[in-house]
């Protein structure tokens, strides 16, 4: 079995804790500083045109981004509109207890880490989180599929990672995740192994047409130490 390389993260409901969100209310807060009076007409179109985006993801494998969503919804997102978003979502962005000492483990073993999201978000905005955080310096590479054209499950979305990160040979990669469709079977179907966290409570609405069957599944980030040290 080729030794493990590098592993690669999903960010929401991986690395940061999976929570429920409110999203009507999270967009109801962003339209009312756009325009008050027409707060409940601009909160549906924008909830709207992100659900075509994930649904578009989910059937396509195409990737899209916040200024789109805002595009197909026909609004002009303002300075103190974008603020108010990043606010809304700033509780649900908190790492796992454990993700911290995690990744200093694989770092210490001499293995790569990376991230791959499928986010409308840009890079900026993932950056401040993971510094905020104190994990920024301890990855090696990043994907943000805002920045890319495709999304999980696609192939390309996989290989894009394990190059941010310098490893060549995707079965030298272990991809960790929540979702058995995006996570577990895209990253197989690129060649990688791949690990479940089976901790999120996954919208219908995203769940796509073939689950992966796990290499592992992992009910702490902590456990996937001893894991690989067993594989290698």
């Amino acid at each position: 079995m080729t030794k493990i390389e590098a592993v690669l993260f999903d960010w929401g409901g991986t690395l940061a804790t999976w929570h429920d969100v409110d999203l009507p209310a999270l967009w109801r807060s962003v339209a009312v500083l756009i325009d008050e009076e027409r707060a409940d007409e601009l909160t549906k179109r924008l909830i709207d045109a992100e659900n075509s985006i994930w649904m578009r993801s989910r059937d396509q494998h195409l990737s899209g981004t916040l200024a789109e969503v805002c595009l197909l919804a026909e609004i002009e997102m303002t300075e103190a509109a974008q603020a108010q978003y990043e606010l809304g979502w700033t509780p649900h962005t908190i790492l796992e207890p454990d993700a911290l000492e995690t990744l200093r483990g694989l770092r210490e073993r001499g293995l790569k880490v990376g991230v791959l999201s499928n986010t409308m978000w840009e890079r900026r905005w993932h950056e401040e989180i993971f510094a905020r955080d104190g994990v920024l310096e301890l990855l090696d590479g990043a994907v943000y599929t805002s920045e890319i054209p495709y999304t999980k499950p696609h192939p390309e979305a996989f290989l894009a990672a394990m190059k941010a990160v310098g490893v060549a040979n995707p079965a030298a990669c272990l991809y960790v995740g929540d979702r058995l469709f995006d996570d577990v079977w895209g990253a197989q179907n690129a060649g990688m192994r791949a690990a479940h966290v089976p901790h999120s409570a996954i919208p219908a609405s995203q769940i796509g047409h073939t689950e992966g069957t796990p290499d592992a599944t992992v009910h702490r980030l902590a456990e996937l130490l001893p894991l690989i040290d067993a594989w290698n």
